[in-house]
């Protein structure tokens, strides 16, 4: 009989550890809401809705590894900001360096093969990076930028920091190993560049926010280089997920692979429909085509659970908040309309309540009509700041508000007798207590 009983308490804490693990490994990291269980073969994932940076799923987000070419998103756009600063130009030619020729001559390294005595314009170079991720084009790019890899390799970690980034550190510009650099390596004992998922979806999200562009690269299929001459080459883009490719969905412009033996097979994906806008990370899939069947899975999830939803038309008002207070104005209030139409993300098929938030501006005449003066949120009931990607998201969300009309800057003496009558006012509460 003991023996029985004691089998029965070992079997009844056996299921409650079950269900505990089960209960736990249903949950967001730090969201406090049961996620699916997508069964991804990956070491880490995140995936997140671009405009309002909210996490819809995630896994070992925060653990850094090795991104491998995914790093490349990081040269991009300190080249993308080079030629917005107007330090380079598209079409300036950039003669072919040593070191980018020894990348070249690499065995089973990604490139387009550059030889001593080219040249190739800026654009030229940046497409072969951003579409069959070029390592000998990268560190041409590099050395452009930086003047040198290690002075690009210290932009990219201070752009890291301004970006949030946490758990990100570059030692090469490309992902590739130093060890595979020969003469070129770094003098660190740091052999790979490390980052997080939620770090690689930051730099992803902060690329195609400041730099649309990129992605009218990132979504090319083939790469034509030295297009039009005898030594022309054609390419696929690592991106199988584009049109004409074996792993095709709908949606996908975007954006970076990654592979290197330490890191495995690396995704950072970015696709569209109805408006709405995926970011998706997977890193550490074991196989080519395996880190796209795993990205579909989270983008099916994503698209199939959550939708952007209009909450204010542009030119609304606020419930509650219809006008601002004016100081020195021929007006004591001003119309208060949103400046761009207002939504939110919801989960289909779920009554979610959001809450406005509204704060003015300390606002003084003359204000004309269109002018920002204030901002409203829609805080979703139980929302945290884990929630998000960044802490700030959730502090940045919402959209201006601004003046409904003109409002014109009042005369001395109207605002003259409007303070006698203020007073007199002042000293009638005062005496009747009221």
């Amino acid at each position: 009989m003991k023996q029985k009983r004691w089998t029965r308490r070992l079997m009844g804490l056996f299921l409650s550890v079950a269900v505990f693990l089960t209960a736990w490994g249903g949950m967001a990291v730090g969201a406090g809401a049961a996620q699916p269980n997508l069964q991804l073969a990956v070491k880490s994932a995140i995936l997140v809705e671009a405009s309002t940076g909210k996490v819809l799923y995630c896994s070992n987000p925060d653990v850094p590894l090795p991104p491998a070419s995914m790093s490349k998103m990081m040269t991009e756009y300190l080249v993308l900001e080079a030629i917005k600063q107007k330090k380079i130009k598209w079409d300036e030619k950039v003669p072919v360096s040593e070191y980018a020729f020894y990348i070249a001559k690499m065995p089973d390294s990604a490139g387009v093969y550059l030889n001593m005595g080219e040249s190739h314009t800026v654009k030229d170079l940046y497409k072969a990076m951003a579409i069959v991720s070029a390592n000998d084009a990268t560190v041409l790019l590099a050395e452009r930028v930086g003047g040198s890899e290690a002075n690009f390799v210290a932009m990219m970690n201070k752009k890291a920091k301004e970006l949030g980034m946490k758990n990100t550190s570059f030692v090469t510009s490309t992902g590739l190993p130093t060890d595979d650099l020969g003469p070129y390596a770094p003098q660190t004992e740091q052999k790979e560049n490390m980052m997080s998922a939620r770090d690689s979806a930051i730099l992803a999200r902060a690329l195609i926010r400041d730099f649309p562009e990129a992605l009218e690269y990132s979504k090319i299929p083939v790469l034509a280089f030295r297009e039009g001459m005898p030594n022309e080459i054609k390419k696929k883009n690592y991106n199988w997920m584009l049109p004409g490719l074996l792993n095709y969905y709908p949606g996908v412009d975007g954006l970076k692979t990654g592979y290197t033996q330490a890191a495995g097979h690396c995704f950072t994906g970015t696709a569209t429909r109805d408006d709405m806008r995926l970011i998706s990370v997977v890193m550490g899939a074991n196989g080519e085509t395996k880190r796209f069947e795993e990205t579909k899975k989270l983008l099916d999830y994503g698209f199939s659970n959550f939708k952007l939803t209009k909450q204010l038309e542009k030119g609304a008002a606020v419930k509650g908040y219809e006008t601002a207070p004016v100081k020195n104005g021929v007006d004591l209030t001003v119309p208060a309309v949103t400046g761009e139409e207002v939504t939110v993300l919801t989960k289909i098929g779920e009554d979610t309540k959001f809450t406005p938030v509204v704060t003015f501006q300390d606002l003084n005449a003359p204000l004309t009509k269109g002018q920002v003066i204030g901002k409203v949120a829609f805080k979703e009931e139980g929302a945290k700041d884990s929630d998000y990607l960044q802490p700030e998201d959730a502090a940045k969300a919402g959209v201006n508000l601004v003046a409904g009309q003109d409002v014109e800057e009042a005369s001395w003496i109207r605002l003259f007798f409007r303070s006698i009558i203020q007073f007199i006012s002042n000293i009638f509460s005062s005496v009747t207590g009221k």
